[in-house]
């Protein structure tokens, strides 16, 4: 995702300046971010928040943080990336049909009437800025799927399906005193790798696997699923090759030395849901490839002054929060994420 324009100071691209009007909170190349309509977008994003963890979520503080600034921050984000989007585009020579305008517009009405005077008034509001606003989100949703459009929708079961094991591990490393990581001497890892190799011949010579792990297991699991690309190259290759109830022999990783026990080879519910999983990844990377590669031809700035003096809003007559319901509604199609 795109980083927010405060905090990529490495960014040659963006000119962290001002130069820009009272109202303009930042500009990328020729597409501006206006206050009315990061108010827009920041009081329906806190209120949503709040409709879900309450206004008590805005006292908890992180370590480097408060939840109020990181709230700002991902909607200055995701503003910039609708921006850069709607440039790209332009680019690409993507843009929104008439009837797209009209649902726009449609939604913009609707969203604006539901508005009382007053925080038309206080957010200092106009339909155009929300027609604007809507439009470009369509336009940004719209980029997206003409990127993604030759991905290959087609997944296979092999490179979807998730396998459940069980394992025992024994560790190549311990921990000094103040919990980093000491990797263990040569002479060391050879003990633990022939502890290991002792620990699964009994295994293989009849004991009972659950009841050997729960004596000597030195991991903090003992049973995950995963599918390709979760874990490590080799505890994979070993553990997708082993049919049900089958025990691999001992495993080098970076952590030590696993001993894995085949549990479940498929599971269709979950493969399906993996091939839903992996396709969105796949699209993903498709689209930020471009994005990214846009991104870097491109300036911007940014109003330190305007942003730095907007907050969160703390007035109970403002209400608003049903501008992104409203797009789906009328785009019935899932807007884009942060």
């Amino acid at each position: 995702m795109v980083a927010t324009m405060c905090s990529c100071k490495g960014n040659k691209n963006v000119v962290l300046t001002s130069g820009l009007k009272e109202e303009e909170i930042f500009r990328i190349d020729s597409a501006v971010c206006t206050k009315p309509e990061m108010m827009l977008y920041l009081v329906n994003t806190q209120k949503n928040f709040e409709k879900v963890y309450g206004t008590e979520i805005w006292q908890t503080k992180t370590s480097e943080t408060t939840i109020q600034d990181s709230l700002k921050e991902s909607v200055l984000a995701k503003l910039s990336r609708i921006k850069v989007m709607v440039l790209l585009a332009e680019e690409k020579g993507v843009s929104l049909t008439k009837e797209e305008k009209q649902k726009a517009e449609r939604a913009a009405k609707i969203y604006f009437d539901s508005l009382t005077p007053y925080e038309k008034e206080t957010l200092a509001l106009k339909e155009s800025v929300v027609v604007q606003a809507y439009e470009e989100y369509a336009l940004a949703n719209k980029l997206y799927a003409y990127l993604v459009q030759d991905v290959n929708p087609e997944i296979s079961d092999d490179d979807a399906r998730t396998i459940t094991v069980s394992h025992i591990l024994i560790k190549n490393y311990h921990q000094d005193a103040n919990g980093h990581v000491v990797p263990y001497s040569a002479s060391l890892k050879t003990e633990a790798y022939k502890r290991a190799q002792v620990i699964r011949q009994r295994i293989m010579e009849g004991e009972d696997f659950s009841t050997v792990q729960g004596l000597v297991n030195e991991g903090d699991t003992t049973q995950i699923s995963f599918r390709k690309g979760e874990m490590s190259e080799a505890y994979e290759e070993i553990a997708f090759s082993l049919a049900t109830e089958e025990v691999s022999r001992v495993v080098e990783t970076q952590e030590g030395y696993y001993i894995i026990k085949c549990l479940n080879t498929f599971n269709q519910e979950e493969t399906d849901a993996n091939k839903i999983l992996i396709l969105e990844e796949q699209k993903k990377a498709a689209f930020e490839k471009e994005y990214d590669a846009f991104l870097g031809t491109l300036i911007g700035n940014i109003n330190h002054k305007s942003w730095d003096a907007i907050s969160l809003v703390n007035d109970p007559q403002i209400q608003t929060d049903s501008f992104f319901e409203k797009y789906e509604l009328y785009f019935e199609e899932r807007p884009l994420e942060n």
